[in-house]
């Protein structure tokens, strides 16, 4: 029997026929499949563009925001997020954003369906924040980046436009900087008073630093600034700091380096990385260091406060690898107690002395607390009365005073003036 005798006899067979129209079924559904799959890769790869954003990244949380406004609206799967507000009466107001929540959602976005994917890893966490890992990727039709940059960009501006006229407060946590509280509503520069001259002093020179990067770089001058405020406690150190952050829209990055753990790799990679447009303040720097001069009996007192080393910080201020484009405030109480390589020209480029109230100040403070057609008169009696007593008084004490008469007439507060040292 030949070949073609033999196909022509099992042609003829039912069984055969039937089995080999199943498997021709089935060789037609695979073959469907995979090139439907192929094609769902093919246009993936050329006609759709998509944009993942870690948790880890700075975009995240304005993302979050920005799907709040935009994306929350459109969808039924929720996820909700409270803050609280504090209004200008005191009130504090609760206030609930809903966000969408993990899987999968769609919203349109400039004429543009967008398919929104929020994932989260339950057995990832990220170490540095202590959740779980989250993802959320952007998926849309087409091949424009633009896209993304312009919902990135509404994204940022959102944000900073949240944050107007407040000032962000961070601390460093691990090996990177976290918000601290709520932002806080700017402070006027002048509320702070100091001796005269002194604001305005800083002001310009920080304003003069911050409009000309171009002048350091033309005469090979590292980029960075250092202040030292230094005088007795309760003169405004900190509050000026906080006022003049405010006054240039930057933010305050608070480092403490008696913290324990903190080593001076640490140290660097966190003023390495620290927030754009912030002012990095070392508070009460006498405390974490004692000059090299000083005696054994001295250094032992300190001994274990911390793990970071003296030449650490010296090496993170102005060594080969400490950063650029940067603002440094350090503040103290005893400015005897440190060591004269730290607070030399480069580490150090301007020291202020804050200090007890002047007649200057105490009647500008008099006048802001008590305004009035003979508040210049009663200003100046008021600061001639303090002054008689011979004693040193500092802001805080004038302000807490004034806080303790601030429903009395001017003239009550004349007659009580030994009261300062006495509440």
């Amino acid at each position: 029997m030949t070949i073609v005798e033999y196909l022509s006899t099992l042609s003829d067979n039912p069984y055969f026929g039937a089995g080999f129209g199943l498997f021709g079924l089935g060789a037609g559904a695979a073959l469907l499949r995979k090139s439907f799959q192929a094609s769902l890769i093919l246009m993936r790869r050329h006609y759709m563009i998509t944009l993942e954003v870690p948790c880890r990244d700075k975009s995240y949380q304005w993302l979050l925001q920005w799907m709040t406004e935009k994306g929350a609206r459109q969808t039924q799967h929720l996820s909700v997020e409270t803050s609280f507000e504090q209004k200008e009466t005191g009130h504090v107001k609760t206030k609930y954003d809903f966000i969408p929540s993990v899987g999968t959602h769609f919203f349109k976005y400039q004429s543009t369906w967008i398919r929104v994917e929020r994932t989260r890893e339950q057995h990832t966490l990220d170490l540095h924040m202590g959740v779980p890992w989250e993802t959320v990727t952007l998926t849309a039709f087409g091949r424009d980046k633009s896209l993304y940059f312009n919902i990135l960009e509404e994204a940022r501006q959102m944000a900073l436009k949240q944050h107007e006229g407040k000032t962000l407060m961070y601390v460093g946590l691990g090996s990177e900087w976290r918000q601290f509280g709520q932002p806080r509503r700017k402070r006027p520069i002048q509320s702070v008073v100091l001796d005269e001259g002194i604001s305005d002093r800083i002001l310009t020179d920080c304003q003069e630093f911050i409009s000309n990067p171009s002048w350091y770089t033309e005469r090979g001058i590292p980029y960075r600034r250092g202040y030292l405020l230094y005088g007795p406690p309760g003169c405004g150190k900190s509050s000026y700091i906080t006022a003049l952050a405010g006054e240039l829209g930057f933010s305050i990055s608070v480092l403490n380096l008696s913290e324990r753990g903190l080593s001076d790799d640490r140290l660097n990679h966190l003023l390495s990385v620290a927030p754009q447009q912030t002012i990095i303040l070392l508070e009460d720097i006498d405390a974490a260091f004692v000059s090299r001069e000083d005696t054994p009996q001295q250094k032992s007192a300190y001994e274990g406060l911390n793990r970071v080393t003296f030449s650490g910080l010296l090496n993170c201020l102005d060594g080969v690898a400490s950063t650029e484009a940067r603002i440094v405030f350090m503040t103290t109480n005893y400015l005897e107690r440190l060591d004269p390589a730290l607070i030399r020209p480069g580490r150090v480029d301007l020291k202020e002395y804050i200090g007890y109230c002047s007649a200057y100040q105490i009647e500008l403070m008099f006048r802001r607390f008590y305004p009035g057609s003979d508040s210049a008169l009663q200003a100046k009696l008021f600061a001639e009365n303090i002054k008689s007593f011979d004693k040193k008084v500092s802001p805080a004490q004038i302000q807490g005073f004034f806080m303790f008469y601030k429903h009395e007439d001017p003239e009550v507060v004349l007659k009580n003036c030994e009261m300062i040292w006495k509440l």
